[in-house]
């Protein structure tokens, strides 16, 4: 029997309204490409894909309104081809971690998931402590690393060797992602 999994799309809808804005939105148009096949081929092969975003300390947002937000930035050209269906869940987080105080835990075990494919924002900070909680939960993980965007791209590497070492993640390609483990992607 196949291992069920899920994708998570973490923090891919942004203001890009901080310090480090400039260089992730550089790396953000270079894997955008990748995490819409990601998400696309998620679709096609009816795997669960779940949307985990920031909410920015706002409280009182809901997939809507931080699309709204989002999507009224002067990079709304990284948003629109990520924005989540209506019919794609959607958890809003306060903190780096996916699990951090959401009910996403809960939500992946009623789907029987046993495997967690990360992709989206920024792999040496969210991704890096979600695959960490992730990990400390008991599911496996694969990190798409080219569908995975990153401020600053030794960190993001030291963490993509952490996560293969410490934490036992696949560390794949976009179109390997999906694959089971040992499987070589068509």
């Amino acid at each position: 029997m196949a291992e069920k999994l899920a994708l998570i799309v973490v923090d891919v809808l942004s203001d890009y309204d901080h310090p480090d804005a400039e260089k992730l939105v550089e790396s953000v148009e270079e894997v955008l490409p990748r995490i819409v096949e990601l998400v696309d081929d998620a679709r096609a092969r009816d795997v669960l894909t779940v949307y985990v975003n920031d909410n920015f300390s706002d409280w009182t947002l809901d997939r809507g309104r931080l699309l709204e937000r989002v999507s009224a930035g002067p990079h709304r050209r990284l948003v629109e081809p990520l924005a989540p269906r209506d019919d794609v869940a959607f958890v809003l987080k306060g903190r780096h971690s996916i699990f951090w105080e959401t009910p996403l835990a809960f939500m992946l075990r009623e789907h029987g998931i046993e495997r967690l494919v990360l992709c989206g924002q920024v792999t040496e900070q969210c991704i890096l402590y979600s695959a960490l909680d992730a990990h400390v939960r008991q599911f496996s993980v694969t990190v798409a690393q080219d569908a995975c965007a990153t401020i600053d791209p030794e960190l993001a590497e030291a963490s993509l060797t952490l996560m293969e070492r410490n934490m036992h993640a696949r560390i794949v390609t976009a179109a390997e992602a999906l694959e089971p483990e040992g499987a070589v992607a068509s």
